[in-house]
């Protein structure tokens, strides 16, 4: 279990501090949890702080019952947690086999890597012994991260905004991978996203706007408002529909 107490990040700003978050808590147990919001509102900085990719200026963070506001990223990976950027990082010479071992640390058998390959809709052979490259497109990287996480076993699994940079058909395999996360992985999943399909699978909804929390409640709870609100114009929620097959 994840638990924020009174989390707030200042920035300087023209000399003057601007809160970024502000006195933001919240528990996490659930399986699948999608934070969403208006852009700025401080989601992105939220999912950092959890990896441990910046500090927060005040407040704790406390995975199990361990506080872990002082550890970075580094430690916090051997703690549990995983975060998959919203454009994936190209690692030059290393092929996707090399990542996928790295990520589980331990040696891992052709079928293993193959299986979870396979997984997240990637044909192993075509993929295994690829390098990791420009030639890689952007839905295909996102894939390749969510396996190197599979691999890994994470207790929680952060994605920030995972549909940027993708087309429509890359969206829909995405989408296929997280449902198959969702009900076969252990632990926590945590996606950043303004996608009604992704919102649409979560057990729970967090909505957080100007650097607070606004609402925390089931999709049933949340969604429907959620759709009021973007209606209205104040909230840019994305509804992406399967493509037409001809």
């Amino acid at each position: 279990m994840l638990e924020l107490r009174n989390i707030t990040y200042e920035v300087e700003d023209n000399q003057d501090n601007k809160e970024i978050l502000k006195d933001v808590s919240l528990t996490i147990d659930e399986h699948f949890v999608a934070i969403t919001g208006p852009n700025g509102g401080g989601k992105s900085t939220l999912a950092k702080i959890i990896a441990g990719i910046i500090k927060p200026t005040s407040g704790q963070i406390i995975l199990d019952g361990e506080d872990i506001t002082e550890l970075d990223i580094t430690e916090r990976a051997k703690h549990g947690i995983s975060y998959a950027f919203q454009q994936p990082v190209h690692f030059k010479g290393l092929t996707v086999k090399d990542l996928i071992t790295i990520a589980a640390g331990r040696t891992m058998t052709v079928n293993e890597i193959c299986e979870i390959l396979s997984e997240v809709g990637l044909c192993a052979r075509e993929y295994i012994d690829r390098e990791i490259n420009g030639s890689l497109s952007g839905g295909e990287l996102k894939r390749i991260e969510i396996a190197m996480i599979t691999a890994r076993g994470t207790k929680l699994s952060i994605f920030d905004e995972p549909e940027a940079g993708i087309d429509l058909w890359s969206f829909n395999s995405l989408i296929k991978v997280f449902e198959k996360m969702r009900d076969e992985i252990q632990g926590t999943i945590l996606i950043i996203s303004h996608q009604e399909r992704i919102l649409d699978i979560a057990d729970k909804i967090v909505v957080i706007a100007n650097g607070q929390v606004k609402t925390i409640g089931t999709k049933e709870e949340v969604l429907p408002e959620l759709l009021h609100t973007a209606g209205a114009c104040e909230l840019s929620l994305i509804h992406i529909s399967e493509p037409t097959r001809h």
